[in-house]
C-alpha cells in the first residue's frame, strides 16, 4: 500500500494548479492533506476514484485536513478527544484491517515561541492518544508535524535554532514521540540523507537554493518496521510550500 502525505496550503488554491496531475502521477493507495483551510460546507472538492473525509476548523480559512482513500476503511473518527485540541480540524484517524492511520497537521509554535505553551500540552495528549491507539493496532502518523528534529533536518540549524519547528522544547517532544515506541520512516531508510526537505520558505527564493526543512513525516508503530518498503520525499513536486512525502508498506514482514 502506498500512502502520500502532503500540506497542500489551500486546497481550493492547489486545484487549480497541477494538483490532480499529480495525485495521479503518484498514484496513492491513500492521500493524506492537511492546511485544506476549507470550512464545513466546503468538502465538496474530491478526487476521483478515491473517498474522501474532512476535518474541518472552527477558525474560517485556518487549518484543516483531509483523507482520501481507495482502499477500504474500516472506521473514521476526528479530533483526538481532548476537547482543548480538537476545536483547529487537526486529526484525522482512519482505521484499516490491520492498523490506525493518523493524518494530523501540529500547531505551529508561532513567531517567538508564542504558542509554544499550548504546543507542549498539544504533544504530551496526542502523544497519549496515539500510545493508547498502539495497545490495539499498530499506527502509521503521518503529516505536518511542524518540527525538524536533528540539525541534519534542516539546511540552516544555527541560525534557525530555537525558531519555532526546531525549538529544543519541540525537537525533545519529538524523541519522546519516537521513544514511545515509533520510527521516523524516512531516518530508517535515510540515517544520513543531507539535503533532504519538505518545506521551504516563500521568501528568500529558498526552494531554489534547497535552503529548506524536513517537518512532514511518517511515523510507524515500530512493530510494522518489517513492511515498510520504502519512504520517499517529492521535493519534484511544486504547488505549494510543502513537497508530498510517501511511505510504502507491504501486505506482510519480510
Amino acid at each position: 500500500m502506498k500512502m502520500i502525505s502532503w500540506n497542500v496550503n489551500g486546497l481550493r488554491a492547489i486545484v487549480k494548479k497541477d494538483f490532480y496531475r499529480d495525485i495521479a502521477a503518484l498514484d496513492a493507495d491513500v492521500i493524506c492533506l492537511q492546511e485544506t483551510k476549507l470550512q464545513k460546507g466546503q468538502g465538496d472538492i474530491g478526487i476521483p476514484g478515491y473517498e474522501g473525509v474532512y476535518c474541518f476548523a472552527d477558525k474560517k480559512g485556518y487549518s484543516g485536513t483531509a483523507v482520501f482513500s481507495r482502499a477500504p476503511v474500516r472506521s473514521v473518527t476526528t479530533g483526538i478527544g481532548v476537547d482543548e485540541h480538537d476545536h483547529e480540524g487537526r486529526v484525522i484517524t482512519c482505521e484499516f484491517d490491520d492498523f490506525y492511520l493518523v493524518c494530523c497537521y501540529t500547531p505551529n509554535s508561532q513567531k517567538e515561541l508564542a504558542r509554544i505553551e499550548y504546543r507542549m500540552r498539544w504533544e504530551d495528549a496526542f502523544r497519549a492518544y496515539l500510545v493508547e491507539l498502539d495497545k490495539v493496532k499498530p499506527v502509521i502518523l503521518c503529516g505536518d508535524l511542524n518540527v525538524a528534529h536533528e540539525e541534519i533536518d534542516l539546511k540552516n540549524p544555527k541560525t534557525n535554532h530555537m525558531s519555532a519547528g526546531f525549538s529544543d522544547q519541540e525537537r525533545g517532544k519529538f524523541s519522546e514521540l519516537l521513544a514511545a515506541g515509533f520510527v521516523d520512516s524516512f531516518r530508517y531508510f535515510y540515517p544520513d540523507a543531507t539535503g533532504a526537505y519538505s518545506w521551504w520558505s516563500y521568501i528568500g527564493a529558498a526552494r531554489s537554493r534547497n535552503a529548506g526543512w524536513r517537518i512532514d513525516y511518517f511515523v510507524v508503530s515500530k512493530r510494522l518496521c518489517g513492511r515498510m518498503a520504502d519512504a520517499k520525499i517529492h521535493s519534484e513536486i511544486m504547488g505549494s510550500d510543502h513537497c508530498p512525502v510517501e511511505l510504502t508498506i507491504r501486505d506482510e514482514d519480510v
